[in-house]
C-alpha cells in the first residue's frame, strides 16, 4: 500500500523523530540550521579532549601534567559562561540584536584558536629556533584559551537564542534536538579526525586542526543566518545605561530557589563525575577485568544514562516536579556507588557493571532534572541568557573540578596506604578508589539535604498536561 501525500502528512510527529519540536516561531528548517553552532562545539570538544590529547603526549612528547594544564583551560573559562549569558540578555544594537554578535565573535574566538593551535603545539614539542624559551607555553594557553571562551560564548548565546525564539511548548524538545546535534558533531568529528590523522605528520597536524577552524566559522554562519529578527533600536534605547550584571545576578537569585538550585547542581555534578577517570583503572587494577571488558564499562554507563534520559522525559512530560526527579536521580546515584564500593570485596564483576549502569541512570535523571528547572527560571522573571549561563557555568566547571580532584584524592590516599600511613591493615590499592567513591556518596546526601526545601517548595501537579497525555517524548539535557 502506498501512503498518500494527506496520509504521509498525518503521520506527523509520531513517526519522524523531533518533528514536534518545530513551532511557528521557529519552523523545523530554521531550527535544524540553528543546531549547526552545537556541531562545531562538539567537533572542538572532540580535538582538545580527543585527538590533540593523544597527540601531544604521544607524537609530540609533551609531558602530561602540562597536556592536562592546557585541556583545563577552557574549563577554567566556563564561570563566565553566566556574564556572557547577561551581556547577551541586554546587548544594544542599531538594529537590535542581542544574540547573533556573540554567536559571530564566538564563532571567530573558536576559529582563531584553532588557527594557531597547531603551530603552537609544535613549538611546545621543542621544535622551536628563535624566540623565548617560554614561548610554546604561552601560546598554546592562549590557543586554547581562545578556542575555550568561543565555545562558552557560542553555545551559551546559541542556546539562549533557541530559547528565545521556542515557545513554552516545544522548549524542551528543541533543547533536546540540540543536544543531539553536539553529540552527533562529537562523533563525526571524531571518525573524521581520526582517519586524517591515521598517518601523522606535522604538516597533517597543521591540516587537520585549521582545516577545523575553518568549518567552524561555515557552519556557525549558516547556524546564525537570519535566525534573529531586525528591531531597529532607536538612539534613546541605545543610550539608556546597560543593566548591570549584579543587578540581574540578584534578580536570578531573588527568593532563593536559583542560587539553592546551582549549589545543587554543583554538589550534584562533583558527585556523579569524580569517578569519570576511576572506574576503568578500578576494574583493571582491582578487579582483575581485562581492556575488553573495561571498555563495556563506557557502554553500561551510556545504556543507563539512556534509560535515564527516556524515563526522565516520560515522568517531566506528564507533570513530574524537577525537583523530585533530581531526587530520585540523587537516590540511585548513592546506592549505584554503593555497589561499586562493594564490588571490590566481594570481587564480582556483575556488582560492578550494575554500579556503573546505575550510576549512568542516575546521573541522567538528575542532570535532565536540574536543567528543566534552569529553563523554568527563565519562564518566572529573568532573562534565559543569564539562566542558562548560570546552569552552564555551575555544570561546567564542576564538571572538570570533579575530574581533577577525583584523580588528585585517589593518587594521594592510594600512595599513603601503600607507603603504610593507615597502618599495615588497610595497605590495599583498592583503598584510594573506595576513598573517592565513599566521597561521592557523602557529596550526594548533601546535595539531597539541600534539594529537600525545593522538593517541599514545587509540590507534584494535580493534573498531567493533556496535549502531552501518552505521548513520549525528549526533554532537554545538558549540553
Amino acid at each position: 500500500m502506498i501512503l498518500g501525500r494527506k496520509q504521509i502528512q498525518t503521520l506527523g510527529a509520531g513517526w519522524m523523530p523531533f518533528a514536534d519540536a518545530a513551532s511557528e516561531g521557529l519552523p523545523a528548517s530554521q531550527l535544524v540550521r540553528l543546531g549547526l553552532f552545537q556541531v562545531s562545539v562538539g567537533m572542538a570538544q572532540v580535538l582538545m579532549l580527543g585527538t590533540l590529547n593523544r597527540v601531544m603526549i604521544v607524537e609530540l612528547s609533551i609531558p602530561a601534567m602540562l597536556v592536562a594544564a592546557m585541556i583545563a583551560i577552557p574549563v577554567l573559562v566556563a564561570p563566565f559562561r553566566a556574564l556572557l549569558g547577561h551581556r547577551s540578555d541586554t546587548h544594544r544594537s542599531a538594529i537590535g540584536w542581542k544574540r547573533i554578535p556573540y554567536l559571530w565573535f564566538g564563532s571567530l574566538w573558536q576559529m582563531g584558536g584553532l588557527a594557531i593551535m597547531p603551530f603552537a603545539l609544535i613549538v611546545l614539542s621543542g621544535d622551536q629556533t628563535l624566540g623565548p624559551l617560554w614561548a610554546g607555553e604561552v601560546l598554546a594557553a592562549l590557543a586554547f584559551l581562545m578556542t575555550g571562551l568561543g565555545m562558552h560564548m557560542t553555545q551559551t548565546a546559541g542556546l539562549a537564542l533557541a530559547s528565545d525564539r521556542a515557545d513554552d511548548a516545544t522548549r524542551p524538545r528543541v533543547v533536546a534536538l540540540l543536544y543531539i546535534m553536539y553529540l552527533l558533531g562529537m562523533g563525526i568529528s571524531a571518525i573524521i579526525v581520526g582517519w586524517l590523522l591515521r598517518d601523522y605528520d606535522p604538516l597533517t597536524l597543521v591540516k587537520v586542526v585549521q582545516g577545523c577552524g575553518a568549518a567552524t566559522l561555515v557552519l556557525n554562519v549558516i547556524a546564525l543566518w537570519k535566525q534573529e529578527k531586525v528591531r531597529p533600536m532607536t538612539k534613546a534605547e541605545r543610550a539608556e545605561p546597560r543593566p548591570r550584571f549584579a543587578d540581574a545576578w540578584a534578580d536570578l537569585m531573588a527568593g532563593g530557589t536559583a542560587g539553592r538550585l546551582l549549589a545543587v547542581v554543583v554538589l550534584g555534578t562533583l558527585g556523579f563525575n569524580m569517578q569519570d577517570v576511576l572506574l576503568e583503572p578500578y576494574g583493571g587494577e582491582i578487579l582483575g577485568l581485562s581492556v575488553s571488558q573495561t571498555t563495556l564499562l563506557t557502554a553500561a554507563w551510556a545504556s543507563g544514562a539512556l534509560v535515564g534520559f527516556i524515563l526522565s522525559a516520560r515522568s517531566l512530560m506528564r507533570g513530574l516536579d524537577p525537583f523530585r526527579l533530581a531526587a530520585r536521580g540523587v537516590l540511585i546515584g548513592i546506592a549505584a556507588f554503593s555497589a561499586v564500593v562493594f564490588a571490590a570485596p566481594t570481587h564480582s564483576a556483575a556488582l560492578f557493571y550494575t554500579g556503573a549502569v546505575g550510576i549512568g541512570f542516575g546521573g541522567g535523571l538528575f542532570g535532565i532534572a536540574t536543567l528543566t528547572a534552569a529553563m523554568a527560571l527563565h519562564s518566572q522573571s529573568v532573562s534565559s541568557g543569564i539562566a542558562l549561563g548560570a546552569w552552564g557555568a555551575a555544570q561546567a566547571s564542576a564538571a572538570g573540578l570533579a575530574i581533577f580532584i577525583g584523580g588528585t584524592l585517589r593518587d594521594v590516599v592510594s600512595h599513603f596506604a601503600m607507603a603504610g600511613g593507615f597502618g599495615t591493615g588497610l595497605e590495599d590499592p583498592s583503598l584510594g578508589y573506595s576513598f573517592v567513591y565513599h566521597a561521592e556518596i557523602g557529596l550526594l546526601f548533601i546535595t539531597l539535604a539541600i534539594l529537600g526545601p525545593l522538593v517541599r517548595l514545587a509540590p507534584l501537579p494535580t493534573t498531567k498536561p493533556v496535549s502531552d497525555a501518552g505521548t513520549l517524548r525528549l526533554a532537554e539535557f545538558p549540553t
